[in-house]
């Protein structure tokens, strides 16, 4: 038997039907005729420094959309699809922008920056955000994804602790487990993007001055013919300057030390720019990365931070309470951004991840795993592209992912089993969710990335990344605006707007302490107890 099946004989069919979920799911904002809305983030929507479902990422036009905690697929999706539905009614004509890539862009200076008002705490996020416009420009900022959390219930550990026989403590058992599942999900996430990559193209706004590989669909929209996520890629969410950081990902206090020093010395390019400008604070902090957030992982270590709190103290003082998942484009197919398919698979592939033998990760393991994902980024559905494991020996992208396939299939038995008779999940939802994916290994055509691109080739309408992308959000607003919401969730939608406005003055009236002051004893927190 294998340590997957072995470990997995070990969760409960009650742990297996309570894995925990969440998800965030970014958009744009966008006029009817496709470019950017860059009026304020909806008073009527709430405070985005207080709310607890739609606050804003990087732009006042970047809408973040964030479920609770849930145990069931349904219910994660519901919550989303009412927070979606409550959105549409308040942005007037706009739309909400159906893909990864952003829409009709206005310069630099034009992208509205989010604001979050007078506090200490609101500074600091706007301040944040003016850094990372300075060091890679707005335009990459206005990227969209949506995460997916994942973590095992807590009653599921202490099971899983003494099958492993450890004898140490709960929170290093739990946090060196999921630090195995982050060093299995980087090893294999490149599946990922080839299944679910939904951003082949790009509009030509996005790219202006900067250099690239791309190539001319027509007069509006650059793509890669094989791509299957540029917004993976070297064009997308990316920084050069991050690129000479070797994260380890070995246990908590690697990942920590190898962040430590990029979130403590100054980094000459960004002391150039200075930290203010007379009362203007044009960053953070001059080092590497401003705060650990800043760090473009595919995938992190979290624990819920307290108010201001950093969250490398968090996970150094409380252990690894879950893990994010970054890599996941917006479904343009959905109205929504993903589908119950998807989250099953994801599902499958992190039980998968996390229960398998997982080696440590070295300097030269972490290079291979960057120039695969970057290569199935771009060239992901190219019958020729053959990736390199763990070994130095390579592998078609098909014959790999089979065998990952195979792998997951106990795991996907597992939860089908632990499901059976559930209301809220159809007879074999996991095994057709990996049978699914086998069918989009076998025929690339099948991939979201391919029928973007087919969408584009086959319809006048749809003739440009921007026009198919804003005809998706046409008709997501109208399938969303269609539904019918519940009096008892707009009534609790109303009372939640108005309490994040309540309580975004309440943290203002309370501030005593000047923003300089705050911002230093913010950065001094310890990294590492």
């Amino acid at each position: 038997m294998s340590r997957l099946e072995d470990r997995l004989k070990n969760l409960s069919p009650e742990t297996l039907r309570s894995l925990q979920r969440g998800l965030e799911k970014e958009s744009l904002r966008a006029l009817p005729d496709g470019s950017l809305a860059r009026d304020p983030h909806p008073a009527s929507l709430g405070a985005a420094l207080t709310h607890p479902h739609i606050t804003t990422d990087f732009s006042e036009s970047q809408i973040e959309l964030i479920t609770g905690v849930h145990r069931e697929v349904a219910g994660c999706l519901q919550q989303l699809t009412e927070i979606h539905q409550v959105v549409c009614r308040h942005i007037g004509e706009q739309v909400l922008w159906a893909t990864s890539m952003p829409c009709f862009l206005p310069t630099d200076e034009e992208i509205p920056i989010g604001q979050y008002g007078s506090s200490n705490i609101g500074r600091a996020k706007t301040v944040y955000r003016i850094g990372l416009k300075h060091r890679y420009g707005s335009r990459m900022q206005t990227i969209s994804g949506l995460h997916y959390n994942f973590s095992l219930p807590p009653e599921a550990w202490p099971d899983l602790q003494a099958a492993d026989g450890d004898r140490g403590t709960a929170i290093d058992h739990r946090n060196a487990s999921y630090f195995s599942l982050i060093r299995n999900f980087r090893r294999h996430s490149w599946l990922l993007l080839y299944l679910f990559g939904a951003s082949p193209t790009v509009c030509r706004t996005f790219v202006e001055g900067r250099k690239h590989r791309l190539q001319t669909l027509n007069e509006t929209t650059l793509y890669m013919p094989h791509a299957t996520s540029l917004r993976m890629g070297p064009l997308g969410y990316q920084s050069d300057a991050q690129s000479s950081l070797g994260v380890s990902y070995n246990g908590l206090k690697s990942y920590a030390e190898s962040l430590r020093a990029a979130l403590t010395q100054p980094y000459p390019a960004y002391e150039a720019i200075g930290l203010r400008r007379g009362d203007e604070y044009l960053q953070l902090s001059t080092t590497l990365l401003q705060i650990e957030n800043e760090f473009y992982g595919t995938i992190r270590p979290k624990q819920p931070i307290r108010p201001g709190e950093r969250p490398l103290h968090a996970l150094a003082e409380r252990g690894v309470e879950y893990v994010e998942v970054r890599l996941m484009d917006l479904d343009p197919f959905s109205a929504i951004g993903i589908t119950a398919d998807t989250i099953r698979f994801l599902d499958v592939f992190l039980l998968h991840c996390l229960l398998s033998e997982s080696p440590p990760d070295s300097p030269r393991l972490i290079e291979i795993l960057s120039r695969n994902r970057h290569e199935v980024a771009e060239r992901g559905r190219d019958p020729q592209l053959v990736l390199t494991r763990d070994d130095g020996t390579q592998a078609g992208i098909a014959r790999w992912g089979r065998e990952l396939l195979q792998e997951c299939e106990p795991v996907a038995a597992a939860l089908d089993a632990a499901h059976a008779g559930q209301p809220a999940t159809p007879p074999d939802a996991y095994r057709d969710a990996v049978a699914r994916a086998a069918a989009k290994l076998a025929d690339p055509a099948s991939t979201p990335s391919a029928q973007v691109l087919a969408s584009l080739a086959t319809s006048a309408a749809e003739a440009s990344c921007l026009s198919f992308a804003l005809a998706r959000s046409v008709q997501h607003r109208h399938e969303l605006t269609s539904l019918p919401l519940p009096l008892d969730a707009q009534e609790r939608h109303e009372r939640m707007a108005v309490e994040s406005l309540a309580a975004q003055q309440a943290i203002e009236a309370a501030d005593a302490m000047p923003f300089e002051a705050f911002r230093q004893q913010y950065l001094s927190q310890p990294l590492l107890l």
